[in-house]
């Protein structure tokens, strides 16, 4: 497989009022192969969209070089164009007062794509997006998980190589946000290298076969998302239902994470204690009605990620 993204060294400064330089992102480098799904991740103000920004050639680097689709973006914005798609969840492309169709024409025509070539074009995207029922409804009227659907089809018309997709479901609904994954898994699948940067851990464990975390604009992190259990995979997650409520007296190397009446989640840090231990000990103390055990969410990792690297 080949690059469709290569970052070499790539800065970004700004100057703060006071003439300061403030830096957005400080010297990262990564690749993206064709046909791979990459989750790029950080804390609010890690440089995340700036380096979109940079990727799609909106903004130019202060240092360093980068190539998207074998072009440099800044150069090449233009160009770049017709060899990507990009979706912003906050942003919306489409024309208000008009149904999706006509923005998904528009769109096309846009990239020089005419006649019966367009027409199949969107057709197969209203296919594959799901968007028979409300084709003809003005985007005014769509709910948010229908419009991000629109959004991504014109993104799609021109068949880019790559698509870059930040916040896609934010706001959606959990119904909205399982079809808008299984669509971007389908285009994943078909080919289509995705570079998605979210907030909702569920998008990226769904989603993306490989994760970047960014923080302070630098990479501290590059695996697969399958693996990221193993830095911090010296905890247990333990949920015990309880017969009665109790008074919970604290143990080593045990966090309570959740209190209810009836029922008590864990953390337990296997350095310090044991599951087998902590086990016994509760038996011995209280009536347990049924224990859960389990490794620590996707979201609680990246948690722990951020607050470390911060």
């Amino acid at each position: 497989m080949s690059n469709v993204v290569l970052v070499n060294k790539l800065s970004k400064y700004f100057k703060s009022q006071k003439g300061q330089d403030l830096v957005a992102v400080d010297n990262i480098s990564f690749e993206v192969q064709e046909g791979e799904s990459v989750g790029f991740i950080g804390p609010n103000g890690a440089g995340k969209s700036t380096t979109i920004k940079m990727l799609s050639g909106i903004l130019y680097p202060s240092t360093g070089t980068v190539t998207v689709a074998g072009l440099v973006p800044s150069e090449n914005r233009q160009k770049l164009s017709y060899r990507i798609g990009c979706v912003f969840g906050q942003r919306s492309q489409l024309l208000y007062n008009l149904p999706p169709l006509e923005s998904l024409y528009l769109f096309g025509k846009l990239y020089g794509i005419t006649g019966k070539d367009l027409s199949e074009r969107a057709a197969k995207l209203v296919q594959l997006l799901g968007m028979e029922e409300f084709l003809s409804q003005p985007v005014r009227k769509l709910s948010l998980g229908q419009r991000m659907r629109a959004e991504i089809a014109c993104s799609l018309i021109h068949n880019p190589e790559i698509l870059f997709l930040d916040e896609p479901t934010i706001g959606l609904d959990i119904t909205a946000k399982r079809k808008l994954r299984k669509v971007l898994r389908n285009l994943n699948e078909l080919g289509t290298t995705i570079f998605l940067t979210s907030h909702d851990m569920g998008d990226i464990e769904s989603l993306c076969e490989r994760t970047l975390l960014i923080n302070h604009g630098r990479v501290v992190l590059d695996m697969p998302t399958k693996e990221l259990n193993k830095v911090y995979g010296n905890k247990r997650i333990i949920t015990v239902d309880l017969e009665k409520s109790i008074k919970w007296k604290k143990i080593v190397g045990v966090k309570v994470l959740e209190q209810g009446k009836k029922s008590m989640k864990f953390e337990i840090d296997l350095s310090v204690s044991s599951v087998n231990s902590f086990l016994q000990s509760m038996l011995a103390k209280y009536d347990i009605a049924d224990v859960d055990i389990d490794k620590p969410s996707l979201e609680t990792v990246i948690e722990y990620l951020y607050e470390k690297e911060s």
